[in-house]
């Protein structure tokens, strides 16, 4: 499987120009509160130069409801990716070519070494509140938050380049300026990626409501009303009502947090149903200069299993939504497509389905196995892969080792198909080959201190247990037992933050322009994750990994990358961290490039088709859902 749509990508085709809109119309809801006073004019909620939204067919209608589906408070990503607003923004031309486009910022620049990056606010911009966006905003959030290590204990390593962090300086009130120092060439392909306009404490935002999250810092805070904050919140400290879970910075939880999104939250978790509504000061127009979104609100109704989306999707309840739809269901949704009033739309997933056995696991034996690149090799390939695909993804995938994509700039063939042929019988002779050659009663091999080899792989993807069961009884074919704990996503992401797992199935994803996020293959949330933690934190959390853990050439690679002189030197050292990761064979890949399989009601128009599902290219966010419109 091939695909041409990242062929500009390694020369990054930045686009700059900015469009004007020649006349201005707004939603007949957001008219009616101009017309009772309740709202200043459009004119006056815009930008004096708003961004300009392509559109994927036709100029919109407004108005509207958009049903889709959510798991609960946590799955704050399904709803986060339909609105993040980013300094650049990626989009995809028709022929599946990626460029990066201003954002919240009007423009950016960088100076010849790419050591200083100058960007340039909206005039006019405001939050969904009516406030004024300004630098002050990015002064808060640089000196308040990326600095303050109560809230960011080390600061990301993407921000950095020769061990040091970025500088942010500010210019004036629309114009601020991030130095490096050494030349960081990669540093806005990062930004597309990691930057957005309303973030948690995940990752860096560049940018704070001042007005309003001054009134939950210490620094600018009255102290008896931020300690009664505090405890009207359910916290202990200050730094409780902050973050992706602190209730008064979270979007997701607090319709008071002014954003940039099209939409803002009205309903909050944990209601049954979330709904979004738009927000009147969106700083985006489509090319007749309407205000965007077009759709007025988006509702998110609660759901238990799969069973019972598969039920809302077949019924006609779900108007546009890919997630938590898997590709196993695939002919169950065709076949309702004329019942359901739908069509099934796919696009193409960056990503493998894949095992990580943790090498930080706290089994010390368990450990010292996984860290034998021969345990790995056979456990690799004593799976079947094509009845797994046959059998769990209707034969809609491919059988595949964990890494870049066909089609990605950094996409290696032999890391493709490496430890993926079937072969029990060598798998049998290289766990002979290590020493596991004792067996128990059960024929399962024992441990080299007389415990039963058993490993426990956990996961949060219910559908995929039917997976599990089929490397189930092709590790027990080789003498290994293989255990599956289904839990939640918090629980799971929690083990795996702490390192409290033997071994995860999730998605390897971010595996289209790596350069964007190549957390995957530093260790991150996965194979070495408390490895990873010690080398982004300078050493000050996390496990160290022995002095000559090849660990540490994938970190040397990305940091070089990081500091090199142009795009092309940097991607050379990005492409030598996935040699190294091929080499090493860490994790389990099974099966990838799958289908993103899209529910789409027949009335709901602009969302196009074929585009690549990626993390790195923010998911749906890809598809610019602001444009999308019902055909009423």
């Amino acid at each position: 499987m091939r695909h041409s749509w990242l062929k500009t990508a390694t020369a990054l085709a930045l686009v700059f120009a900015a469009q004007s809109a020649t006349a201005l119309d707004e939603a007949p809801m957001l008219a009616a509160k101009v017309a009772a006073g309740e709202l200043p004019p459009l004119a006056e909620r815009l930008p004096e130069n708003p961004r300009v939204i392509a559109v994927a067919d036709s100029i919109g209608e407004y108005g509207g409801t958009w049903k889709r589906a959510f798991k609960g408070p946590s799955d704050r990503w399904g709803p986060t990716k339909l609105m993040e607003e980013r300094v650049l923004r990626a989009v995809m031309d028709a022929d599946q070519n990626i460029s990066y486009v201003p954002g919240w910022v009007e423009s950016y620049a960088a100076n010849d070494d790419s050591t200083v990056f100058t960007f340039t606010l909206r005039k006019g911009h405001r939050w969904s509140d009516g406030a004024p966006v300004t630098t002050r905003d990015v002064q808060f959030w640089y000196e308040d938050v990326f600095l303050n290590t109560d809230l960011m204990p080390a600061v990301p390593a993407l921000y950095t380049a020769a061990g040091e962090p970025m500088v942010l300086d500010i210019v004036d009130e629309q114009t601020f300026t991030v130095t490096f120092a050494a030349p960081y060439p990669l540093f806005l392909t990062v930004l597309a990626k990691e930057s957005t306009g309303k973030p948690g404490l995940d990752r860096p935002g560049f940018i704070e409501p001042f007005h309003y999250m001054k009134n939950f810092h210490p620094k600018y805070a009255d102290a008896d009303a931020l300690a009664a904050a505090v405890e009207a919140n359910g916290g202990k400290k200050w730094t409780d009502l902050w973050g992706d879970k602190g209730q008064i910075h979270a979007w997701w939880f607090n319709p008071d947090m002014p954003v940039l999104t099209a939409w803002r939250v009205a309903t909050p978790p944990p209601a049954d149903t979330v709904v979004m509504e738009r927000n009147p000061f969106y700083y985006g127009v489509d090319a007749e200069g309407n205000q965007l979104p077009y759709i007025d609100r988006v509702e998110h109704r609660l759901f238990q299993d799969t069973e019972a989306l598969n039920l809302m999707v077949v019924q006609g309840e779900i108007d546009l939504q890919q997630r938590h739809l898997n590709a196993n269901d695939f002919t169950l949704f065709k076949e309702n497509e004329d019942a359901g009033d739908y069509e099934v739309v796919t696009w193409t997933k960056a990503s493998t389905w894949t095992i990580y056995p943790n090498l930080n696991t706290p089994d010390a034996t368990l450990k010292a196995l996984f860290e034998d690149k021969r345990v790995r090799e056979a456990l690799n390939i004593a799976i079947d892969r094509e009845t797994i695909n046959e059998l769990s993804f209707s034969g809609l995938g491919e059988a595949r080792q964990a890494g870049p994509v066909s089609g990605s700039p950094f996409f290696d063939a032999e890391l493709e198909t490496a430890g993926t042929e079937w072969d029990p019988d060598r798998a049998n002779a290289l766990l002979d080959e290590v020493g596991l050659t004792e067996r128990d009663g059960d024929g399962y091999r024992l441990r080299p201190d007389g415990k039963r080899l058993t490993v426990v792989i956990q996961t949060r993807h219910n559908a995929l247990l039917s997976l599990l069961e089929l490397v189930q009884a092709d590790w027990a074919e080789i003498g290994v037992e293989a255990l599956v704990r289904n839990l939640d996503r918090t629980l799971v992401t929690q083990n795996v933050e702490t390192g409290d797992f033997e071994m995860v199935l999730d998605t390897f994803d971010r595996s289209s322009i790596i350069t964007a996020d190549p957390v995957r293959f530093l260790g991150r949330y996965g194979f070495a994750h408390n490895y990873f933690k010690w080398w982004s934190s300078g050493g000050n959390n996390g496990v160290e990994p022995a002095t000559d853990h090849p660990i540490r050439e994938v970190w040397t690679a990305w940091e070089n990358a990081q500091s090199a002189g142009s795009l092309e030197e940097a991607n050379g050292y990005a492409q030598d961290m996935v040699s190294v990761f091929r080499d090493n064979l860490w994790t389990i890949g099974l099966i990838g490039e799958t289908p993103a399989i899209y529910v789409k009601a027949n009335d709901v128009k602009n969302f196009p088709e074929g585009l690549i599902d990626d993390d790195a290219l923010r998911g749906i966010g890809l598809a610019q859902a602001a444009t999308f419109y019902f055909d009423q």
